[in-house]
């Protein structure tokens, strides 16, 4: 891979990077607010388990911190992993045994005027699914997070420590919340830095647009197997829709489709919007209209192990998309193949009396 991109491939990673934390922002607020707090925080506590499960230990060797002291690598990892996502994270070493991390506002993950919707519950599951249990991944049982203060409680950011206590943590021992400390000033000076040589700009923008797919590709299944296939496609298909709508213009600008409300530009739209996502996509037309055929699914690699129900939850954000390009174009799938990675869409013009 060249270790430079254009800038066209650059801001189509962006368009795709902000697409998918859009999705994922989108999905937790209606999971909220159509499922309730202690639902929405079951499904946030579960994506964050099954990342760090996933992520953690492959990505502290990716970053070359994994032989640090546990505290140190564990709040290295979340500054600099976050950071190459897009994140605003400040990280501050007190000592071997305690290292501190802020995630400083404006939030990424409740971007914008979504922090407004998300209840204190919910932030602290995030915590509880991945900071909490970082030393039961490495290994060390000692190692727990303490929670200073919270974005969703109106602090001033999500600011925390990693401590390697001197015996064993119980389970309820691993996330505690000490509201009247506050962290060191950060200084940027002494934070850790990735080595340029295996970081190149062309795989940091490349990691940022994975990172926020990672989210989505995270939640879907997780959504589907704990509110069940027909719920989950009720809720988060609306969602999706809903979030295609909202952000298409802007992923369309950033992929550099025209600004009119023709077929062709919307065909457009989904090809650029697919090939950014590194998946292949072949157009023709016919009598009908034009068919878009997709014969691999980058978001989800492994696609025999996906239950159907997370392409028809996914697929809403191009509903959505089409709606807020031209409502009276109709998107339709023709082939829905999630074992073997196939799928095709026409897409077509309304009927000369104008119905759709």
């Amino acid at each position: 891979m060249s270790t430079v991109v254009d800038k066209e491939t650059s801001q189509s990673w962006r368009a795709v990077a902000e697409w998918y934390h859009s999705f994922f922002t989108g999905m937790v607020l209606s999971a909220v607010t159509r499922k309730g707090t202690s639902s929405a925080a079951e499904l946030v506590y579960r994506v964050f388990c099954k990342q760090r499960q996933q992520r953690f230990l492959k990505g502290l060797e990716k970053l070359g911190i994994d032989k640090l002291p546990a505290a140190v690598k564990a709040a290295q990892y979340h500054y600099l992993s976050n950071n190459i996502g897009g994140v605003s994270v400040e990280y501050m070493y007190e000592s071997d045994r305690k290292a501190w991390i802020r995630y400083t506002p404006p939030r990424w993950i409740w971007a914008g005027t979504a922090l407004c919707g998300i209840p204190s519950e919910v932030s602290t599951a995030m915590v509880l699914g991945w900071h909490s249990q970082n030393g039961v991944t490495l290994g060390n049982p000692r190692l727990g997070f303490v929670c200073t203060k919270q974005t969703a409680d109106g602090q001033s950011g999500l600011e925390g420590y990693y401590y390697e206590y001197d015996k064993p943590l119980e389970p309820h021992e691993r996330l505690r919340f000490l509201r009247n400390e506050d962290a060191p000033d950060f200084d940027p000076a002494k934070a850790p830095t990735l080595p340029t040589s295996d970081w190149p700009q062309a795989r940091v923008e490349k990691a940022s647009r994975n990172y926020a797919m990672e989210y989505v590709r995270t939640t879907l299944p997780t959504a589907v197997d704990l509110y069940g296939p027909y719920e989950a496609v009720s809720l988060l298909r609306l969602s999706a829709r809903q979030v295609g709508m909202q952000c298409y213009h802007e992923a369309a600008e950033r992929l550099g489709v025209a600004k009119d409300k023709s077929l062709a530009s919307f065909v457009d739209f989904l090809t650029k919007l697919a090939r950014a996502q590194s998946d292949e996509v072949t157009v023709r037309e016919t009598g009908e209209g034009v068919v878009i055929t997709q014969t691999t699914w980058s978001l989800f690699a492994n696609a025999k192990d996906i239950n159907p129900a997370v392409f028809d939850a996914w697929n809403g954000l191009l509903e959505g998309a089409a709606d807020a390009h031209n409502h009276r174009l109709t998107l339709t799938v023709t082939k829905r193949d999630v074992t073997n990675t196939h799928f095709e869409w026409l897409v077509s013009e309304p009927a000369r009396n104008g119905s759709r």
